[in-house]
């Protein structure tokens, strides 16, 4: 058995790319997030290779496959797909998406455009072509429609072995019998019954690290940010009932890794790539009682601590001796999903969290010596403009490390979806990562919401500037660079807050309520 990595485009920064020229092998595996293609993520530059289809390349190296990788990432387009195709003669071409990447599970129109332009290109070559992922997974038929041979609904791997037995290895079990599965047949879409997860993750091989061009990788953060990151997921699923947020893959199941084995992980990958931070991508790490503080053990016992950043939740942060065991473990900085300042609208979206444990969080992961990062979304049915403001005064009160903002962003599956279906016009998705589009008739306007943005990344960006000039000592350079930057938003921030307030009473297509379903019952 043989294993090929097929880089794809010219790295932005670093080195000449080289392809090892490979013929004929079983399935060249792919995605269609293209970095380049999301203009707000290629200006951060901080790439991170696709760690769900990296499991699927080893679950299939684990069978006897023989697999090639095309990395989209840093691929300036998907011409390049299209030349790995001739390089490598896959008799399948897989477009399985990262699904621990909370982008894909945005569904971008770019990235849609790409997977449906990158499944053409497989069928013009020939090649069986199978697509998996959050967007195919609710828009099957889309993705046949474009020339894909089958999609695969829900989680992947086992499904995506099971049909490859078929094709490759022409073994002779029925479609209708494999889990998991859509296809098309008489002209007639059939989709078979959905696949119990996979519930042992430790039985799962490490992904296949030694696809991805790691030099290249490494340079670009190196470059931009002076450290380099991997990626790594020590779950699957969420069992929280967020009614905004889209569960395509695992629904309300949650599964974990064992803290022995992530920290194992951790341990390898210390060792063979020497990463400088590591990304927990989980939709929530650590859920599980009591998993952090062994974790904390297992990787003090191994010596395998790395600075990280995670997603978690501001109720499970308060609990027992989880902060402190973040902190052994090495937790630079966790990202929580604070969403409003405002209780109403927490309680609208079925959060489950109150805004004192976000401001009780904030203050204890400071003094615990862990940053602090704020994911906020506005744009919720209901929300007032006292209800943002008290959102900014909860970034102003918490002062925040970082803040992330979103707009509600209605994707089938959810509850939200269903309430406003019906406003929904011919745009259902955004372009790009930075659209913040406004897709159904909400409280404001798009164009409020992106002056909000501005507002509140400029008012932020002051106070960072504030922290850092009392609670520092920078230098005569850096100093004045940040009293620059004080008095340019101090000069700025005023005129910005009025064109939000003009934006505010502008005419718009007006307000949608949820109505509680022990309500809408009633």
């Amino acid at each position: 058995m043989s294993t090929h990595g097929v880089k794809g485009g010219a790295a932005p920064v670093g080195g000449d790319e080289v392809d090892t020229p490979v013929a004929n092998v079983d399935v060249l595996l792919g995605q269609s997030y293209f970095l380049r293609f999301d203009p707000k993520l290629w200006a951060a530059m901080q790439p991170y290779p696709p760690l769900g289809t990296l499991y699927a390349a080893s679950f299939l190296r684990a069978r006897g496959y023989d697999v090639a990788l095309f990395d989209a990432m840093l691929a300036e387009s998907e011409t390049e797909w299209d030349q790995a195709l001739a390089r490598t003669h896959p008799k399948v071409a897989v477009l399985y998406e990262d699904n621990f990447n909370y982008l894909s599970k945005m569904c971008l129109l770019r990235m849609r455009e790409a997977a449906l332009s990158m499944t053409r290109m497989a069928r013009e070559r020939g090649c069986t072509v199978i697509v998996a992922g959050s967007d195919a997974t609710d828009h099957a038929q889309t993705y046949l429609d474009a020339g894909a041979t089958y999609v695969l609904i829900g989680e992947g791997e086992e499904t995506l072995s099971e049909l490859l037995d078929v094709v490759v290895r022409a073994n002779n079990t029925p479609l209708e019998d494999i889990q998991g599965l859509a296809y098309m047949r008489v002209g007639q879409l059939h989709v078979t019954p959905r696949r119990p997860d996979l519930k042992d993750l430790d039985a799962l091989p490490f992904p296949a690290w030694d696809l991805v061009d790691i030099g290249r990788y490494r340079a670009i953060w190196l470059e931009h940010h002076g450290y380099y990151s991997m990626n790594v997921a020590t779950s699957r699923g969420c069992p929280y009932h967020c009614n905004w947020c889209a569960k395509p893959i695992w629904g309300q199941r949650y599964h974990v890794r064992s803290a022995a084995n992530v920290a194992a992980e951790l341990e390898w990958l210390k060792q063979t790539f020497a990463p400088d931070h590591i990304w927990f991508v989980d939709d929530i790490f650590g859920l599980i009682p009591g998993w952090v503080e062994e974790f904390a053990d297992e990787v003090e016992r191994r010596h395998a601590q790395l600075p990280f950043k995670s997603l978690q939740r501001a109720d499970l942060i308060l609990k027992g001796n989880t902060i402190d065991a973040l902190r052994r473990a090495g937790a630079q900085r966790i990202w929580v999903g604070a969403e409003s300042g405002s209780q109403k609208i927490l309680d609208a979206m079925e959060k489950g969290t109150h805004v004192e444990d976000i401001y009780a969080t904030a203050q204890r992961l400071h003094a615990a010596g862990i940053q602090v990062g704020f994911f906020l979304q506005f744009g919720y049915p209901g929300e007032s403009r006292q209800d943002i403001e008290k959102t900014l005064q909860m970034v102003r009160d918490c002062r925040p490390d970082d803040v992330g903002m979103s707009v509600s962003y209605p994707l089938p599956g959810t509850r939200f979806f269903t309430a406003v279906q019906h406003e929904l016009g011919s745009k259902q998705n955004w372009q790009d990562s930075d659209d913040l589009a406004m897709l159904y008739n909400g409280p404001f306007s798009t164009a409020f919401y992106r002056w909000l943005h501005r507002v509140l990344h400029r008012e932020f960006r002051a106070q960072r500037a504030w922290d850092e000039l009392r609670s520092s000592h920078p230098s005569v350079r850096r100093r004045l660079r940040l009293l620059a930057g004080i008095a340019y938003s101090k000069l700025a921030l005023p005129a910005l807050r009025l064109e939000l307030e003009r934006r505010a009473r502008a005419p718009h297509k007006g307000l949608i309520n949820l109505i509680p379903v022990e309500a809408a019952s009633e």
